[in-house]
């Protein structure tokens, strides 16, 4: 006879006691419960031991992974990582005994329930109804940068829902840019946003001669580039000498470059605010 562990795997990792005892016994569904061999993690549903827990919560609900949890999956840039699951249930289904997850109701496709995860546009849409504008932002400018998702669409998605967070959604989705290279930037552009100050274009490109370079944010008239300088180091002295040289061509080439530590961006978004837009009063005024 098979063991229940063999059914399990074969099932992909997780069975109804009756496709359990089933394919084996009542006595040895119950043994191997009381072994720590599998393990019951909702009403009638039985598992594998060390099943994550993201796919534990969809099965004992019989949902769909969905918001940050989904975001997280797809690997989108998150500031902070999800503290328990986020399941999307239908919008009549009852809530039921399980493990710890945030629940939401609403229609998903059957695309949705046959994957047990939200779309890359639903995901984007979800997490900019519920996320600050600067995280929801670097989650639609990744998702964009994809190449599977276009702005488009998500104007689209954006303009027809209700409830809420509409107005984060609409002005992230009118925001977003799939040019973006990375999560602080995409932060950072969020807070001159935010601020009001405009100009600035993401990885803009920097010529001068044949000097070519790309900053992470640049504006034009004013010839200021910002840089978002996440917790990489450089990893040897030749990066680090073409880092000084990029930095002092474009000093050359007439531009003013601020570099914004992720600590600044997140920590202390005000004062490099308030940098950034002396910088360009000053850049400006000249």
């Amino acid at each position: 006879m098979e063991s229940v562990g063999a059914v399990l795997e074969r099932h992909g990792g997780w069975a109804t006691r009756p496709q359990l005892i089933g394919a084996t016994s009542r006595r040895a569904v119950d043994a191997a419960l009381k072994r720590g061999e599998v393990e019951r993690i909702a009403l009638g549903i039985y598992a594998l031991p060390g099943l994550p827990a993201e796919e534990k919560a969809v099965l004992a609900y019989d949902g769909v992974l969905s918001h940050t949890s989904a975001a997280q999956a797809l690997r989108l840039p998150l500031l902070v990582a999800p503290e328990k699951p986020h399941i999307t249930l239908p919008p009549d289904r009852h809530p039921r005994p399980g493990p710890p997850a945030v629940l939401h109701w609403a229609g998903t496709t059957s695309g949705e329930r046959r994957e047990r995860i939200t779309s890359l546009l639903r995901t984007v849409v979800d997490c900019s109804r519920t996320l600050p504008f600067s995280e929801s932002l670097a989650v639609a400018d990744a998702a964009l940068a994809t190449g599977r998702l276009s702005q488009d669409e998500l104007l689209a998605a954006t303009a027809t829902i209700r409830g809420y967070g509409c107005p984060n959604a609409r002005r992230t989705a009118a925001a977003a840019s799939g040019l973006s290279a990375s999560f602080l930037e995409s932060v950072l552009r969020a807070l001159l946003i935010g601020a009001g100050i405009e100009g600035f274009e993401p990885q803009l490109l920097v010529t001068h001669g044949w000097f070519r370079a790309r900053v992470d944010l640049g504006h034009r008239t004013a010839r200021l580039a910002l840089e978002a300088e996440g917790f990489e180091f450089h990893g040897s002295r030749r990066d680090f000498a073409a880092d000084c040289h990029r930095y002092d061509e474009l000093v050359a080439a007439g531009w003013l470059v601020l570099r914004f530590t992720y600590e600044q961006v997140i920590g202390d978004p005000a004062w490099v605010v308030a940098t950034v837009r002396a910088a360009l009063a000053q850049r400006l005024a000249g």
